[in-house]
């Protein structure tokens, strides 16, 4: 029954960020359109099919990513308030795009090899987020402790801070708006010819969470009960990052780094479900963050006030969230 409300939850605001944004037009137009009829305003068409549509696929992909790999490694590290930017990823992809933008100035060349404007930001933010997911797992072939390989985490986060702090401060006026323009995070950045490559990559992501179910539900009690119950440890901890750090990433490089997403979800999945079993807890942080991320999209594209970053609605909802969990352990 609850999975049925967050499905009817879930249409109910796919629909409404497509009959709805910051240009208006009229609903019978939207759903002509979107049953394949010719309207009056051609620029409708392109608005519902390049903009509207791209836009809601990868807020109900990218949220429902990051939910997913925030949940993940709060179970990881059986850690209240641990989420995607808490090992580093982040920074790592922040780090990446700032060298892109601030040290290359937007453009990369190698020989007969170039790379410039958007696609540079995504290699970039990509490369730099597997390459903190690299160093995580080779910490975590060494550490057995998961609150020591968070501790290593938060520090990768500092140097990538540090040294992002540090391209700042060189790089010219108009690059570091550019920077900061892409970190204030949109969804709007996923155009149609990239929706397959972002789709494909956060579906595999996904469905790997989906297959560690009971191995989750086995690191809950801790490892040495999951290691009497067969499961290898350090193998599923070295999948569990891997699979976080594709979700994340995926989703930094196309959307730039969204908030709160990752951090308050799960709990809002586990206060909706009452369960802490992933089995109904990972599907439901899933439709959660989808939600949640369409929610946040719809309010930053009404015609009211303009396009607004998303990074502006997030902490609204996110961090209410957050001290609600400090207050209930307390």
């Amino acid at each position: 029954m609850k999975r049925l409300a967050f499905l009817l939850m879930l249409m109910a605001l796919v629909l409404a960020n497509l009959y709805l944004g910051a240009v208006h037009i009229p609903l019978t137009a939207v759903t002509d359109i979107l049953l394949g009829r010719d309207v009056d305003h051609p620029s409708w068409t392109y608005i519902i099919w390049e903009s509207r549509i791209p836009q809601a696929v990868t807020a109900v992909l990218s949220g429902a990513g990051l939910a997913v790999a925030g949940l993940l490694l709060q179970t990881l590290f059986r850690n209240p308030l641990a989420g995607p930017g808490l090992l580093g990823i982040d920074s790592g992809a922040n780090l990446g795009v700032a060298v892109a933008m601030l040290a290359l100035g937007g453009s990369f060349s190698a020989g007969a090899f170039s790379l410039s404007g958007f696609l540079l930001v995504i290699v970039a933010a990509f490369v730099g987020a597997m390459a903190v997911l690299l160093l995580l797992i080779g910490f975590a072939s060494t550490l057995r402790s998961e609150v020591l390989l968070l501790i290593v985490g938060v520090m990768i986060g500092y140097l990538a801070s540090s040294a992002i702090s540090l391209l700042n401060y060189g790089a010219t006026e108009e690059g570091v708006r550019s920077f900061m323009m892409w970190g204030l995070g949109s969804f709007a950045n996923v155009t149609s010819d990239r929706l397959p490559a972002f789709c494909l990559t956060m579906t595999i992501g996904l469905v790997a969470a989906l297959l560690y179910i009971k191995p989750l539900n086995a690191l809950l009690l801790g490892d040495r009960y999951a290691a009497n119950l067969g499961i290898r440890v350090r193998r599923a901890r070295t999948y569990l990052l891997v699979v976080t750090g594709l979700l994340t990433a995926t989703s930094v490089a196309f959307c730039g780094p969204i908030a709160f997403i990752g951090l308050a979800v799960p709990h809002l999945a586990r206060l909706f479900m009452g369960t802490a079993n992933h089995r109904s807890l990972l599907p439901a942080t899933m439709l959660t963050g989808a939600c949640l991320a369409l929610a946040c999209n719809l309010i930053c594209t009404l015609p009211t006030h303009g396009l607004i970053p998303i990074n502006v609605i997030t902490p609204v909802i996110g961090a209410p969230v957050v001290i609600w969990v400090i207050l209930r352990r307390q």
